[in-house]
């Protein structure tokens, strides 16, 4: 079996399998988290999030380090449950598996949501 078929038949696994409860509690805590850093950043009229990062240069490392300061402990504990999970139910450890996991959970949420509730935030308070 390769990599890939590997990697999609445990997602699948983890989706309805033991410790399932991490794909609704992770990306909820990283909406919340999103929603927060939207927030202060219409107060503060800041641009959306992930367009900032890409065409904000002089403060990119600045705008990673507030993302990180954010979701990096939910990042943490998604990737230390999948390795948990790894080890106690498939009895392997596959470290590229929990990365992309964590990445899904914690990461892809967060960046896809601050920026929009930014916007939203700012048109609410146009009115």
């Amino acid at each position: 079996m390769g990599t890939w078929e590997r990697f999609i038949e445990n997602l699948a696994g983890r989706l309805d399998g033991p410790m399932h409860f991490r794909f609704i509690v992770q990306p909820l805590m990283a909406t919340i988290f999103a929603v927060i850093g939207g927030v202060k950043d219409a107060k503060a009229g800041k641009p959306a999030y992930f367009w900032d990062l890409f065409l904000a240069a002089g403060h990119r490392k600045e705008l990673i380090k507030d993302g990180w300061k954010h979701v990096g402990k939910i990042c943490l504990l998604a990737v230390i449950l999948d390795v948990i999970y790894q080890l106690k139910f498939q009895g392997t450890l596959y470290p590229g598996e929990s990365l992309i996991v964590a990445l899904v959970l914690a990461i892809v949420p967060y960046v896809a949501l601050r920026g929009p509730v930014n916007r939203v935030v700012r048109l609410w308070e146009k009115k």
